[in-house]
């Protein structure tokens, strides 16, 4: 618990990595069907918390309620803004009896949302109410992979800083299951082509609406397969991938469309904070740059 950037091979963890993915998605489809719509699908996602994971306030009629994933005690916790509560243990247990708990203890506190069973961003998925096979779950890991998203976190709010025109939260996409802050250039972007599992054409059209610099972590379950913390800009302007970093071992991933920098050179360095936050923003300075952006009006400056 005192190991600040702990060690997290996907190999030692990836079938509760998996379980967890789906056990968020089902958390986040209750908030994804209960608030309104934000630019790019912001109210749908999860925020990283001093004890795990939360749904932030949820409006169901005059009340709110939240969600919490408490990595700590290990326990999926409901708290309403009536003073109600109710709570499970978090344990090796199958998607489908998480799903049905979940709902049990909706229904308990009079909350009565109904939501798509089928997993988002994940191919050959099986609806929530019917998965037996993805029930792992390894308290260790879950709770290193919440302190990496606790550090992570932390450095990706003081890159957040030095941007004053849009830039989302710092915040955890479930439905890709990484945590990600966006910056905005101001202008619109062409519609994008690409797909993703289970996900609509109108969903990606909306994500990615506008000119963007993004950065975020993977706990590994993503394209590059380990631990890492990725850039990208879209649409991408000529020449980014070919931009020289100053950052040890990161490097452009051409399948990807991303620059990658491996979570274990981060946890290795001697200074993890100034080796994560140099890349943050030679990345994001190159995207900048070479697509014009007017970074005397969007940028703090000295």
């Amino acid at each position: 618990m005192t190991e600040t950037w702990p060690d997290l091979p996907l190999a030692a963890w990836s079938e509760t990595c998996e379980t967890l993915h789906r056990w968020a998605q089902v958390v986040g489809k209750v908030r994804l069907v209960s608030t309104p719509v934000l630019n790019h699908w912001w109210n749908v996602t999860l925020y990283v918390t001093s004890r795990g994971l939360t749904t932030s306030p949820i409006p169901h009629g005059t009340r709110t309620f939240d969600v919490a994933f408490d990595f700590l005690d290990h326990r999926l916790r409901i708290d309403t803004s009536d003073g109600d509560h109710d709570s499970f243990p978090l344990r090796p247990m199958s998607v489908r009896d998480f799903y049905a708990a979940f709902f049990a203890r909706l229904r308990r506190l009079g909350i009565d949302v109904h939501i798509w069973t089928m997993p988002s961003e994940i191919a050959n998925a099986v609806p929530f109410d019917q998965d037996v096979s993805h029930a792992q779950y390894d308290p260790e890991y879950a709770q290193r992979f919440w302190r990496v998203l606790v550090q992570a976190a932390r450095v990706m709010n003081v890159f957040r800083t030095g941007f004053i025109g849009k830039v989302s939260p710092v915040h955890f996409f479930w439905g890709s299951f990484d945590l990600a802050v966006t910056r905005f250039s101001g202008r619109t972007a062409p519609p994008i082509n690409s797909a993703a599992p289970n996900v609509a054409p109108r969903v990606m059209r909306e994500a990615y609406s506008h000119e963007v610099s993004s950065c975020g972590f993977w706990p590994g379950n993503g394209g590059y397969g380990r631990a890492a913390f990725y850039t990208y800009a879209y649409p991408e302007p000529p020449g980014y991938a070919d931009t020289r970093l100053r950052t040890a071992d990161a490097f452009y991933d051409a399948g990807l469309g991303q620059f990658i920098l491996p979570y274990d050179a981060v946890r290795q360095a001697r200074d993890p904070d100034a080796l994560l936050l140099g890349f943050l923003q030679e990345t994001y300075t190159a995207a900048a740059d070479l697509a014009g952006w007017d970074r005397t009006a969007l940028e703090r400056q000295a």
